[in-house]
This record gives structure tokens, sequence and C-alpha cells, in this order.
């Protein structure tokens, strides 16, 4: 093997956990190499996760709106070619490549390098491209490889679509099935349950425990659940035996309270989580890994100091925003010489399930605090009231904020139903900059729009 080349940084990955890195980096005069093995930047958002998924979802949500406003004599018969949904997701998804090609092509000191990149010892790494084995030594590496479709070991489980086959570019899934199983009850699983059920599929949704989005506040999904498309059939506390192709299409064999029972249906979609991809070589490197992924401190470092880990594979908040932020306090504690300049805040990132209608909560909630054993202040707004809930006819669902008692801190909120996406990055930035009940409520909000909620709620308190 020919003698690693010396540079200053090396990403294993080339997604939200690492290029805004190597830019900032690169900007600031080191050498950057990122690594991946698609050989294109943005990572699994892009390649078959929130960018493309919400593209379908967005054209679920027209189709949901068309035929409420239908109610009122408005459009006529709505008709779905799936054929052109996937054409739209597809374009939104060539368009951002072409995108981040050309940011690459504008920067320098950065190289993108297609391949796999495996740890020798703390400071080399190889990286096999198809022309063979390069070896570098950096002094700083950022791994963000980023975390894959877990498929569990149940017998016939590759029969069935994943993610990845639904939302890639060029997906598997090219024709609208008009009976879907959905194996999962997290994110994945519910969102594109509720996206095929706008778009007229019947959908059977086996769950494992008692509760769909397990982990997140229980009284934010019991306001969600109701408002779901009743196309949904949700069957829960289920274990999948195993899963068949016949002459009747797909067959899910599962138990329930004792009995055996089947699922038919035209697919079935294996949606039950995501686990991290680690670089080989690591485990030789003393690096602690947890249930969740690579261990990481506020700075984003490692056990070795120069070794940050950004982005799903340390298991913290796996969403891209989040990677985005821990991203840029990798480079900067790269900056400052591998110290803590920099520190992320996990509490407080906006999470968001694009159900249709969408969920979404940050911070601390009532049920995060009854854990902790700690005393909250409830704020809360119907969308029953909201002008603009009426004007789409979206009336179900609203918003709860939870601010610390005393001060009037804002500390965590959630939203159910119309904008709760947009809702969640002002509720989200209230609590990163610790604002307080009396400076929301002071707050002139727009009208009509959903956010004037979040003044209103708070003027309740006073």
């Amino acid at each position: 093997m020919q003698k690693p080349e010396a540079i200053d940084v090396l990403t294993m990955g080339a997604g939200g956990g690492a290029y805004p890195a190597a830019f900032r980096l690169a900007k600031a005069g080191l050498r950057v190499v990122m690594v991946d093995p698609k050989g294109v930047m943005s990572g699994n958002c892009l390649a078959e996760g929130c960018v493309p998924s919400k593209a379908v979802r967005e054209m679920a949500r027209h189709v949901t709106r068309h035929r409420r406003f239908k109610s009122y004599g408005m459009g006529g018969e709505t008709t779905i070619d799936y054929a052109k949904i996937i054409a739209h997701k597809d374009d939104v998804q060539r368009r951002r490549y072409l995108q981040h090609e050309e940011e690459l092509a504008r920067a320098s000191n950065i190289t993108l390098i297609k391949g796999r990149a495996s740890f020798q010892d703390p400071f080399t790494v190889t990286v096999e491209t198809d022309r063979g084995m390069v070896p570098y030594t950096a002094r700083h590496i950022i791994v963000a490889s980023g975390s894959d479709v877990y498929v569990p070991p149940i017998p016939g489980a590759k029969l069935c679509l994943t993610s990845s086959d639904v939302y890639r570019l060029n997906p598997t899934l090219k024709v609208l099935p008009q009976t879907l199983t959905v194996v999962g009850g997290g994110y994945i699983g519910v969102e594109t349950a509720s996206f095929y059920a706008a778009l007229g599929v019947d959908v059977t949704l086996l769950q494992r425990g008692r509760q769909l989005l397990p982990g997140m506040d229980p009284d934010m999904i019991a306001m969600l659940v109701p408002l779901l498309d009743p196309r949904i059939r949700f069957i829960f506390e289920v274990d999948i035996d195993r899963i068949e192709r016949g002459e009747r299409g797909m067959a899910v064999h599962y138990r329930q309270g004792g009995a055996s029972r089947e699922a038919l249906s035209d697919q079935v979609l294996m949606a039950v989580g995501r686990r991290p991809v680690m670089p080989e070589g690591l485990a030789t490197l003393d690096i602690d890994i947890g249930h969740a992924g690579i261990v990481v401190n506020g700075a984003l470092q490692t056990s070795h100091p120069h070794i940050y880990a950004c982005g799903d594979v340390n298991g913290r908040v796996p969403l891209f925003h989040a990677a985005v932020r821990e991203s840029l306090v990798a480079a900067h504690n790269i900056l400052a010489g591998d110290v803590s300049a920099d520190t992320m805040d996990f509490t407080n990132v906006p999470t968001t399930v694009f159900t249709l209608p969408a969920a979404a909560y940050v911070g601390i909630t009532r049920a995060v605090a009854a854990q902790r054993g700690t005393a909250v202040v409830e704020a809360g707004y119907e969308f029953s009231e909201d002008s603009r809930a009426q004007i789409f006819g979206e009336t179900g669902g609203g918003l709860r904020l939870f601010f610390e008692p005393g001060s009037l801190r804002l500390i965590g909120g959630w939203v159910v139903g119309i904008d709760a996406g947009n809702l969640i990055g002002e509720i989200g930035l209230a609590c990163a900059n610790g604002l307080t009940a009396r400076q929301l409520a002071a707050f002139a909000d727009q009208h009509p729009m959903t956010s004037e909620g979040i003044g209103r709620a708070a003027r309740s308190l006073f």
C-alpha cells in the first residue's frame, strides 16, 4: 500500500453530519477529504429520507385538501397518478443533488471521494475505492457514517419493502398498491401509512407495543391518533412470526393475545427502525459505543478528543437538522484545537412526525417533566379557535407550552395539527433562547396564522 497522504480533516460520510463542518473548516484554510460510499453529498436524508418522503407527503396533503374543498363544490373528481408523484419526488432529489454538486465545485480545499473508509489507527484511515486502497493520516476525523434501515431476523422479512424501496431515487415501488401492511409504529411507519392512506390505499399497521410512536409524549400521541386517516387500521401488541408471498398476495402471520392471525395485502413495508452504520476498525480504537451509537460528549468528541461523531451514528437525535448543527459544533471545536469551544444542545432540537396531520415537539414536555419528578406550568391553545385552521377546515389538534414554575421560562412544547412542523421551530427557538411567557405574550405574531396561538397560549397565564 502507498504511503499515507497527510491531510487536516477526514470525514467518514458526506451527509448532514459531515459537509457543514467540511465547508466551515475548508473556508478556514484546512485541507478536508470527505469519503462517502454514494460519492455524493447529502447523506440518507436526500437519498431516501426526509426530502423524498416529504415530497410524497405534500402531494398526499394536496389530495386531502382537494377532497375537503370538493365538498364546497370546488373541483372535480380526485384522480391520483402515482407515477407523476414519483416523478416529482425524483425531480426534487435530482435538483438538490445538482445543487450540492455545484456548491462543492465552488469550494476550495475539499475533496469528495467515493469509497468506504476504515480505521487503521486513531489517525490513519484507508479508503477502499474503485481504483484500490488509498491511505490518509488526518489530524482530525469526523465519523458521520449515518444509519441504515434495520431488517429484523424474521422469516420472510427480505420479501418486504423498506423505506429505501419507497423513497430512493427511481424507487422499487412504482405502482400504488390497493392494500398495504406496515410493520412498525415508529415515525417512518406511521408517516408512510398516513401518506398512502391519503392516496386511497387501505393500510393495516402492526405495532409490537401498546402505543404508536414509542418514546414520544403520550398526551401528544393521544391527540394525534384520532385525527389520522380512518383507512389506517391499527393493530397493537403483536409479534410477527413470518412473512410469505402467495397467490393471495403478501401474508404477515402474527400472534396477538395468544391467537395466531394473518394480515393480507398487496405489499408489506418493514419499518421497525434504523441503526447506526459503524466504520470498520472502530472497535480497535477503544472508542465507547452505547446502545444507541457512538458515545460523545457535548462537544461531539469521542473518547479520542480528535475523533468526532456527528449525526445518526451517535444516536442522540437522529435528525438531519440535528446532524448539521452537530457538524458545525465539531468544526468549531477542531478550529479551537480539539477543546470544547462549542457544545450541542440536544434538548432543544425540534422533532416533527410528518403524518397527515403532523405532530411535533421540542424540549421538556409534561411527560418528560413527570419522569424527572419536576413541575411545569402549562398553557394551551386549541385549533378549533384558530382562524387559519378554520379556513382550511383542519380544526383538530392544538398546541401545548410548558414553562418553568416561577420564572415562566419556556422549556418545551408540542403541536398537533395544521402547521405543526412550522410552529415547532418558533417554539424551539424560544426554548433555546430562554424566552419567558411574558415575552411570548408580548410578541405580535401574524394574523391569520396559526403562530398567533403561541402568544394566545402564553397570555392565558396572566
